[in-house]
């Protein structure tokens, strides 16, 4: 084999090409590498972050719900109690008001009786002096015997 001038231009060729790249080439692609490893690195990390937060909100998520039910079946419960007292509070309301009316009802039966009897005996008083005065065959004057006529309602 014949080392020629070809060969040896060529081998220093190639010296100074590899120099070139190693000096001025290889750096910067070796940073965007390292560069574009450390993001991905980076991205991976966030995801198994992202991952553990998620499992994190998901226990937080049903951990609120559970107290959710809970404070709802409270609610639930304050609001049936509520509606029992309610309804007792009415129905001892509406208890006294019935018995309320009952007894205005008797009270206005029993003036009512009251002044038909006192109707009933002023007109058996007048029947009475009617019928004495057809067996004295006379007048009473009611205005002046009043006095016996107030005797004999009160009697009656």
């Amino acid at each position: 084999m014949n080392f020629n001038a070809t060969l040896i231009g060529q081998t220093v060729a190639f010296i100074i090409f590899v120099w070139f790249c190693m000096k001025f080439v290889w750096p910067p692609l070796m940073n965007a590498i390292e560069e574009r490893q450390k993001r991905i690195a980076d991205g991976l990390a966030d995801a198994d972050r992202a991952v553990k937060d998620l499992e994190l909100a998901q226990a937080k998520a049903t951990d609120q719900l559970k107290e959710a039910k809970v404070t709802a079946n409270e609610i639930i419960e304050r609001a049936n109690k509520r509606k029992a007292q309610i309804v007792e509070e009415a129905k001892t309301e509406a208890d006294a008001e019935r018995a309320k009316i009952i007894a205005q009802g008797k009270a206005e039966i029993e003036a009512e009786r009251n002044r038909v009897k006192e109707d009933l005996r002023k007109q058996v008083a007048t029947l009475a002096i009617m019928g004495a005065e057809k067996i004295l065959e006379r007048s009473i004057d009611p205005a002046a015997h009043s006095d016996i006529v107030n005797k004999l309602v009160a009697e009656i």
